[in-house]
């Protein structure tokens, strides 16, 4: 039992005639990076379309912003909510660390140049669990805390070694068909019970535990 979430962009559906504010990041067509030491993937710093960089920086820019000031980043906990609005499912991805060892982890990443927090959610949730998953960001959005990741140990409960990353977390329902994405082994859906369970917990890396259980108290199912 092992997994975890991430992403945002414009999308159409005409088989349902769904649409939204998913385009912007596709029309960018790039696939952010997923988040901090258990999720980076190696396609985090390039666009796929060589001829579209906007947001982009160079692998000499990005190596020199890291070790010069803070990045901006957002955390999304994906969950399945029912008729009256209660979570009843957490998605958590799994994904094979630097290290080779099997983590469970949040959907997260940078916030692009010139983009809105809702539109990086809506990207990073899109490229982590899909086209159609359908998040659900609300009219205003508000993160439910504010996680500081440091390259340094036990400045924070979080941590990331690549870089200093303030990042904004929030609880994002989707109501659409999700898939696991690009460096991601699995899509687990488990009940907020399991997720802050000791065995679940211990599979996070980076202070996505931590997370993960600040976001159940905020929706009111923290054990």
């Amino acid at each position: 039992m092992l997994s975890a979430v991430r992403v945002v962009v414009a999308i159409t559906l005409p088989s349902i005639g769904v649409s939204g504010p998913y385009s912007a990041a596709r029309r960018l067509g790039i696939p952010d990076e997923g988040g901090y030491n258990c999720t980076v993937t190696a396609s985090a710093e390039f666009p796929t379309d060589p001829e579209d960089r906007e947001g982009w920086l160079s692998p000499a820019d990005i190596a020199h912003a890291r070790t010069h000031l803070p990045l901006v980043y957002v955390d999304a906990v994906p969950v399945r909510v029912d008729d009256s609005g209660d979570v009843v499912a957490v998605g958590l991805l799994l994904r094979v660390t630097r290290e080779g060892v099997m983590s469970r982890a949040l959907v997260s990443g940078r916030v692009m140049y010139h983009e809105r927090i809702r539109d990086a959610l809506l990207r990073h949730v899109e490229k982590d669990l899909g086209p159609v998953a359908l998040p659900q960001v609300p009219a205003s959005p508000q993160p439910f805390t504010v996680a500081e990741y440091f390259p340094t140990p036990g400045v924070t409960p979080y941590h990331d070694p690549r870089q200093h990353a303030v990042s904004l977390a929030y609880v994002v329902p989707v109501a659409g068909d999700c898939r696991p994405q690009q460096d991601a082994i699995d899509l687990a859906w488990l009940t907020p019970e399991e997720v802050c369970g000791e065995a679940v917990q211990a599979e996070m890396n980076g202070g996505q535990g931590l997370l993960l259980r600040q976001a159940m108290a905020f929706v009111g199912r923290l054990p």
